[in-house]
């Protein structure tokens, strides 16, 4: 399967340069953090995951600023950024990722339209820090799992620079 060699190949150069990895979740619901650990030996490289899906739980779990989700929202570049640093924060981990986004078929704004992704990464050891934008044009389940194999692929590039 296409995905899980993506899956595999980021857990083995996780382990290569030993490092922890750790998401925020938002859209997805813990998809990423569950393709991840369907390899075996992730245990070796998964510091841990949060599914914050509410402006509390990314405040409280995360430390997401209350100003940035209200001046920006929950879907947004600043939102996602928060959301990785206070992943990473959390877990003590090395990479940290985070998606946030309108999976839909509902939710979506004439600025924020349904399928609308941010996907932060913060890999302080690379000077990494970043956000990539998307939009899928696939149903909930589609954009959600286009979400994550993003992610896993900004993963994949960071630790192959």
């Amino acid at each position: 399967m296409k995905d899980q060699r993506l899956e595999a190949r980021v857990g083995k150069l996780l382990l290569e340069r030993g490092w922890m990895f750790c998401a925020a979740e938002s859209c997805t619901g813990g998809l990423l953090m569950h393709r991840l650990t369907n390899i075996p030996g992730s245990s070796g490289y998964i510091a841990g995951g949060v599914v914050s899906y509410s402006y509390p739980a990314k405040e409280k779990l995360l430390g997401v600023r209350r100003e940035t989700l209200e001046q920006h929202g929950a879907v947004s570049e600043e939102t996602a950024l928060e959301m990785a640093w206070g992943a990473l924060r959390a877990f003590e981990a090395d990479i940290a990722v985070s998606i946030t986004g309108i999976a839909g078929p509902g939710g979506g704004l004439p600025d924020k339209p349904v399928g609308l992704t941010y996907i932060g990464l913060v890999v302080p050891a690379l000077d990494i820090v970043r956000v990539d934008r998307h939009v899928w044009a696939g149903d909930r389940e589609a954009n959600k799992q286009s979400s994550a194999t993003a992610a896993l692929q900004a993963v994949l590039d960071a630790l192959n620079t």
